[in-house]
Parts: C-alpha cells; sequence; structure tokens
C-alpha cells in the first residue's frame, strides 16, 4: 500500500511534467508569429494567406480538443502525453520544410492535431493524480506555462532567427519537445514499480465526497444534461478574453498608449505574471476553502465570483488617461482571468463523470476554441471603425454572461 505522503509526491511530479508540456507547447505554437515577417518574405505570402495557415491550426485544435480527450479517456495519460508531444514536435520541425503557403498550412494544421489533444490529457492526468481540494493547484500551476510560454518565446526565437535564419528556430524550439519523453517514461517505470501497474489513477481508487461511486452514465446521458452546457458555457465564453489580451494587447499599448517595441518588450510582460499569479492564487484560494469545512460548491464559487470582478474592472484600463493606470488594470484583469480559468477548468473535471473527464473537457475547450475565433473578425472590424472601446466592454459583458451560466448551474457536484 503506498502511503499518502509518497503518492502526493508521485501526483506534484506528474504536475511537473504537464507544466513543462504546457511551456512547450505554447512556444512552438507562437514561434509562427515571431517569425512571419521572414517567413513572409521567403515564401512570398500575403497577410491573407498567414491568416490561413492561423486557421488551418484554430480548426484542428479545435476538432483535436475534442478527439483527444476521448483518447485520454480510453488510453490514460501516460500514453496520450507521448503521442501528443511527440506528433506536434515533428509537425512543429516540419514547418522548416515549408515552401508556400499550401504546405504552411499543412504543417500548422498538423501542430494544432497534436497540441489540441495535450491540454485534454493533462487534465486527465490531474484527474487521475489529484482529489478535489488539490486539483485546482495543479491546473492553476499548469496554466502557468501558457504564460512562461509566451514570456520566452520572444526572445529565445529572435535569438536563433537572428544568428541562423527562422527554419532554424522551427527545428530547435520543435525538437525541446522529445526532452521531456525519456523522463517521462523513466518516471512511469518507477510507478510501476510502486503501484504495479504504470496507469494507476490512484485518485479514482477511492470516491469522492460529492458522488456516489458506482453510478457511472454514458457520455450521450452526459451530454443531455443541462448543468453540463451551462458550466461549458462559463468555461467556453471566457476564452475569447484570452484570446483578446494574447492577440491584440500589444497592438492596444502601441496603437492606442504608443509605447515603442523595446517598452512593450520592457512592460508587457508584467500583465502575464500577474496571469501567473492569479492562476497559482485563486487554485490554491479555493483549494485552502475547500480543506477548510467550506465545501467543494462553497470554496470554488466564492473565488469564482470575486476572480469575474477583476475581469470587469480592467475593462477600465480603455478608459483611463494615465498610461502606468491602464497597464495596472489590465494586470488586473488577466490576474482575475486566470485565476477564473484555473477553477472553472478544474470544475469541469469535477462535474462529469470520471469515465469522460478527457472528452467533456475538451468538449468545453473546442468550444472555447470557436467561441474565440468567431469573435476575432469582430474585434478586427470593431477595432478598425470604433476603437478598442467595444473589445474592452465585450470582455466585461462576458463575465457578466459566465457569472450568469455560472448561478443557473446549480450546484458544484457531479452529473448524476
Amino acid at each position: 500500500m503506498v502511503s499518502l505522503l509518497a503518492e502526493r509526491r508521485l501526483a506534484w511530479i506528474v504536475v511537473v511534467f504537464f507544466f513543462a508540456g504546457s511551456v512547450m507547447s505554447y512556444v512552438d505554437r507562437a514561434v509562427l508569429g515571431i517569425v512571419i515577417p521572414q517567413v513572409r518574405k521567403d515564401l512570398s505570402i500575403t497577410n491573407t494567406e498567414y491568416s490561413l495557415a492561423i486557421n488551418a491550426f484554430l480548426i484542428m485544435y479545435m476538432f483535436f480538443y475534442v478527439l483527444g480527450g476521448r483518447l485520454a479517456d480510453r488510453l490514460g495519460s501516460r500514453r496520450t502525453f507521448t503521442l501528443n508531444i511527440v506528433f506536434w514536435s515533428i509537425a512543429s520541425m516540419a514547418h522548416a520544410l515549408s515552401r508556400g503557403i499550401a504546405s504552411l498550412c499543412v504543417f500548422r494544421g498538423l501542430l494544432g492535431i497534436g497540441e489540441g489533444g495535450f491540454f485534454p490529457t493533462a487534465m486527465r492526468g490531474t484527474a487521475e493524480w489529484f482529489r478535489s481540494e488539490n486539483r485546482a493547484k495543479a491546473v492553476g500551476i499548469l496554466l502557468c506555462g501558457i504564460s512562461l510560454g509566451m514570456v520566452l518565446t520572444p526572445p529565445v526565437v529572435a535569438w536563433i532567427t537572428l544568428r541562423h535564419g527562422w527554419r532554424a528556430a522551427f527545428l530547435v524550439t520543435g525538437a525541446m519537445g522529445f526532452l521531456l519523453i525519456p523522463p517521462w517514461l523513466m518516471f512511469h517505470h518507477y510507478v510501476k514499480k510502486v503501484y504495479g501497474k504504470a496507469d494507476p489513477a490512484p485518485a479514482f481508487q477511492r470516491p469522492e465526497g460529492n458522488a456516489p461511486s458506482h453510478e457511472v452514465l454514458s457520455l450521450r446521458q452526459v451530454l443531455t444534461r443541462r448543468k453540463y452546457w451551462l458550466f461549458l458555457l462559463a468555461r467556453a465564453l471566457p476564452d475569447t478574453v484570452t484570446f483578446f489580451y494574447l492577440f491584440w494587447l500589444p497592438a492596444y499599448f502601441q496603437d492606442v498608449r504608443h509605447y515603442d517595441l523595446e517598452k512593450v518588450g520592457k512592460l508587457l510582460w508584467i500583465p502575464f505574471l500577474c496571469a501567473d499569479v492569479g492562476a497559482v492564487g485563486g487554485a490554491w484560494l479555493s483549494s485552502a476553502l475547500i480543506r477548510r469545512g467550506w465545501g467543494l460548491h462553497a470554496g470554488r464559487k466564492v473565488v469564482l465570483f470575486g476572480s469575474a470582478i477583476c475581469p470587469m474592472l480592467g475593462a477600465c484600463a480603455f478608459l483611463v488617461n494615465a498610461h502606468t493606470l491602464a497597464l495596472a488594470l489590465v494586470s488586473l484583469a488577466l490576474f482575475g482571468h486566470f485565476s477564473w480559468s484555473a477553477n472553472i477548468q478544474t470544475v469541469v473535471t469535477e462535474i462529469t463523470p470520471r469515465n469522460h473527464v478527457g472528452a467533456l473537457y475538451g468538449l468545453t475547450g473546442a468550444a472555447g476554441t470557436l467561441a474565440g475565433a468567431l469573435t476575432q473578425p469582430l474585434i478586427g472590424s470593431s477595432v478598425d471603425r470604433l476603437g478598442y472601446a467595444p473589445a474592452f466592454l465585450g470582455t466585461a459583458i462576458v463575465y457578466v454572461l459566465a457569472l450568469v451560466f455560472l448561478t443557473s448551474a446549480g450546484k458544484i457536484e457531479t452529473i448524476r
């Protein structure tokens, strides 16, 4: 019998691997955006054709968020972690072979296939190893990998590209993913010695307090439940806020606040550092409340409501004249947004039956990706005609709607 302390240590090692995978994932998907001026010149492609490559990634990413989650449910996180990283690493390196827009779109789509399955796999893995009272902490750390990947990519890719060209940037960053595979396999070889099997899923061996362990619903039955769809909307709609801040924040500070590139490099890491603090802090707080007797429902919802207030206040950034205050408000918005994300994504794993965690979490992620893709043209048109004010106001409205859906969904407990 493995002691609880030893089990927790192994669980946190799993989180380290998922965190590293999250960093690698965002580095690989961000490379093209950094080197696109060189790619456009060498391949003679237009901005419109570049947008086709972006859409190729998003479409495949959306589909494989669901299919990859289903695969994780069938094979377990150990196997799918390896498959995802090997697939997307090869796809990322293959970008170096691009000869035109067609091949670039193909390689971008393949990258979306590999990366689309990773986060459902990681969420499945946290559900396998962590019970509810600690699961949000693991999710918060996983989300920190997103921001860290965004911080690391520009300097690393710029350094490689300036010395060896943009094709080398794809080869080097893509190959980095393979570094995770040997230690991952060695770790599970050790896990097999400890548990007698490589996929023990220890958190699944003991029933949670909020659901009877014998009750198993089919995937079709869960998809007929109103509760699931309300939580899906509460998780998916705020993904549009993620895409807005990721894709439009640098442009806002350059177009409206008149930051030059040097100032962007010096200051715009601050909001993403706040995002990391929010992801970890929000997860830790809800977990602490649960351990202190608040219960799963109250512990999660109190933090979710508090987190939602921050993006609403942060949306006022476009109203203030002081650039420092605008940066502070945006930082507050990202702090609250990532705190919300850490908790609502954890809630999705807690309301879904254990045998469908990967697929149902993947469906919520696909819905969020679709919502983000649909809003991008609207944001672009709005910025061209009316400026950034409607987009900022939209982020606040999204959180009002998310709170309505969260409240309407009822108690946070496993769907029965």
